[in-house]
């Protein structure tokens, strides 16, 4: 299908410095669509804690990304995405594409707030993300040779964030997406373990993975001076959402694109062979 008009449209990609923004804004823009970029660092300030800049953020806009830092779980999050929801359609915005999270409860709190907004709206739920081991919480983990994490054998179909910069964009620029939830995973489930040994391969040196007790884990995050939403989000990630209620697969990425996800392995080599996991000497 041919990309809609573009024309006049405007598109907020909200966490545009983040994992899936950035790449959902470059991808837009390099198809020829306008752009704005929300962060607190862009111009005008996008911060989900400063409602009154939020105005500045949507005039022109058409159509809005949606993502929540650190977690739609968060406390206050359905709150704040009402806020903004009801904002966006009074300043005439017509499309809506919220990124969501696999297995809470909060978060599809804010997907019925997205539902019932009388916009035209698309779903993207997903959980853990390749890149949490290349740019997120765990790269210093990989680049010491060990991910100690309190995660067992639990296993989980990690999701790549370019094919979920892919199934937004496609949301955005082909009609047919509108309505429709996209629950996207990888190809395979892994465990930690199996991560590591992908990690290994990868890189030509061991990557161990360390099991470690909960309570511990978080409070060494904490101790480690991480903000205080962070240490929530691991918390509830781990006690909560690694529970084996995601351990399965799904066809999100193949429905929305027609193509099968990446798996872990080919992302590993990839981040592998950019040198981002070379250790300083």
């Amino acid at each position: 299908m041919q990309d809609r008009q573009k024309t006049q449209e405007l598109t907020l990609v909200l966490g545009a410095t983040g994992k899936t923004g950035r790449r959902v804004a470059e991808r837009l823009e390099a198809r020829g669509h306008a752009v704005r970029r929300g962060s607190r660092s862009a111009s005008p300030s996008f911060d989900w804690h400063n409602e009154k800049g939020w105005d500045s953020s949507l005039e022109g806009v058409t159509s809005v990304y949606i993502t929540y830092a650190p977690d739609l779980a968060m406390p206050g999050a359905a709150d704040a995405i009402q806020a903004f929801v009801d904002l966006a359609r009074k300043r005439g915005v017509k499309r809506l594409v919220l990124l969501s999270g696999r297995g809470e409860a909060e978060a599809q709190t804010c997907e019925r707030i997205v539902q019932s907004s009388g916009l035209e709206w698309t779903i993207v739920r997903a959980s853990w993300f390749n890149q949490n081991f290349s740019e997120g919480a765990f790269v210093d983990m990989v680049l010491n040779g060990a991910i100690t994490l309190p995660a067992g054998d639990q296993a989980e179909p990690f999701v790549d964030a370019d094919d979920i910069a892919d199934v937004v964009v496609a949301a955005f620029t082909e009609a047919h997406h509108h309505g429709k939830i996209y629950e996207v995973s990888g190809p395979r489930l892994m465990t930690i373990a199996d991560v590591a040994a992908d990690l290994s391969r990868a890189t030509g040196r061991e990557i161990a993975y360390v099991n470690v007790p909960h309570d511990g884990f978080v409070a060494e995050v904490a101790n480690s001076g991480a903000p205080r939403d962070v240490v929530w989000m691991l918390d509830y990630l781990f006690s909560t959402v690694l529970d084996g209620r995601n351990a399965h697969l799904t066809d999100g990425v193949q429905r929305a694109l027609g193509r099968p996800p990446k798996d872990f392995a080919d992302y590993a080599r990839d981040v592998a062979a950019s040198g981002v996991w070379e250790r300083s000497q």
